[in-house]
């Protein structure tokens, strides 16, 4: 085989490169490629430094960051991602900007890059819009599948949102994989310095989420359960994970409803492992969900899930640690499912490696899937899976 004197490179167009799930999944990947064969740039539209940059230019990765569709329009939109796309040589372009991702997928065609790949990572964003929106949403699925190659998807859900249901059989479900090592390999004493850090009793009973504070993840929610819980219990306890744009609403509300001793607003976190490994029950009550890669994280550390049916299902691992409810449904069912949820015992190691790498769900099963989408042979750049926190 030829030797190459420098690797192949593929670009991802993301919003920023924040802690979110799609964020996290493809710095998963990128950790785990040989990347002196293999690279991985990044064009970004955040405002400032984001928490996976440094690390990505530790790795080798370039991150490109180019004003927004939305404040410079589509001709200069498309402009400046030639102009990145022309003076590198990419062998593929993967967009992860979902309705919008037909723009970078039509700025590479023109550029002449073979493999375009549109991705797929939400469900749900026309609740409430109106024939405008509709309208411009149809227009932006059109210039998708003219532009793209390779259409990719978290889930059924997901792809069926932004493709169609008529092109289902045309999107690939690409497994929202994790490094099963990170939280196998956890620290199983981690819960002690936990609590003592939070200052919280070691019979408090946690509560966990990790997510952006956003509409759709519905942390009003959480408060309002929350609230119902500590009448009859107090100590419960919920750990919020996360930043975003409604944190200090949230927060406002929380001190509304006295929860403030029973509330814990972590931020940004690098050990979710751990945090993972001292919750008791992981609460998921989105609103709309493309996937939720947490819920395979929470399951990995053996905590039960209970989470709205607007979630999809391919995230129950089988391990018997995940509960569906409808939001429309009385808060008094979700409290009880907590509380019987509580009582559950953890899945042995076994099980859970077993059932979550059955299901295409172990990271390292998943990096031949994203090769073959770069065209690059699934010999050629795997690296070898380290175990323990990267």
């Amino acid at each position: 085989m030829e030797v190459l004197d420098k690797p192949q490179r593929v670009l991802h167009i993301v919003s920023s490169m924040g802690r979110g799930g799609a964020e996290t999944l493809i710095m998963n990947i990128y950790r785990k490629i040989d990347r002196t064969k293999l690279q991985f740039d990044f064009i970004t539209h955040s405002k400032g430094p984001m928490d996976y940059d440094d690390e990505i230019k530790s790795l080798g990765g370039k991150i490109y960051n180019l004003p927004s569709l939305g404040t410079i329009g589509p001709i200069k939109y498309i402009k400046n991602l030639m102009d990145v796309m022309s003076a590198n040589d990419y062998t593929a372009i993967h967009a992860h900007t979902d309705f919008q991702s037909g723009f970078p997928a039509l700025a590479a065609k023109i550029c002449g890059i073979k493999n375009r790949i549109c991705h797929s990572h939400s469900n749900n964003w026309l609740k409430n819009k109106g024939m405008k929106q509709l309208i411009q949403f149809k227009t932006l699925q059109i210039m998708i599948k003219f532009s793209a190659t390779r259409l990719c998807s978290c889930s059924d859900e997901a792809a069926r949102f932004l493709f169609g249901p008529r092109n289902k059989n045309k999107v690939h479900i690409l497994n929202n994989g994790i490094d099963i090592s990170n939280y196998i390999d956890a620290d199983l004493n981690s819960r002690k310095s936990v609590l003592k850090e939070l200052n919280l009793l070691e019979d408090a009973k946690i509560i966990g989420h990790v997510g952006r504070f956003s509409e759709s993840k519905n942390h009003l929610f959480i408060l309002k359960i929350l609230k119902r819980l500590v009448e009859e219990d107090s100590s419960f306890v919920a750990l919020l994970v996360g930043e975003g744009p409604l944190r200090e609403k949230i927060e406002k509300e929380a001190e509304k409803l006295e929860l403030l001793d029973h509330v814990r607003f972590l931020g940004v976190r690098t050990d979710i492992p751990r945090l993972m490994n001292t919750f008791d029950v992981f609460l998921f009550p989105s609103l709309f969900e493309g996937f939720g890669i947490v819920m395979i994280e929470a399951q990995c550390s053996g905590v039960p899930c209970i989470a709205a049916t607007s979630v999809p299902k391919s995230t129950d691992m089988d391990l018997g640690l995940v509960t569906y409810i409808n939001l429309g449904d009385h808060i008094d069912q979700w409290c009880a499912s907590i509380k019987v949820a509580l009582s559950k015992d953890k899945p042995n190691t076994n099980s859970i490696i077993k059932n979550i790498s059955n299901l295409g769900f172990n990271i390292q099963n998943n990096l031949n899937e994203w090769l073959r989408l770069y065209g690059v042979s699934s010999n050629e750049a795997p690296q070898k899976m380290n175990s323990g926190v990267i």
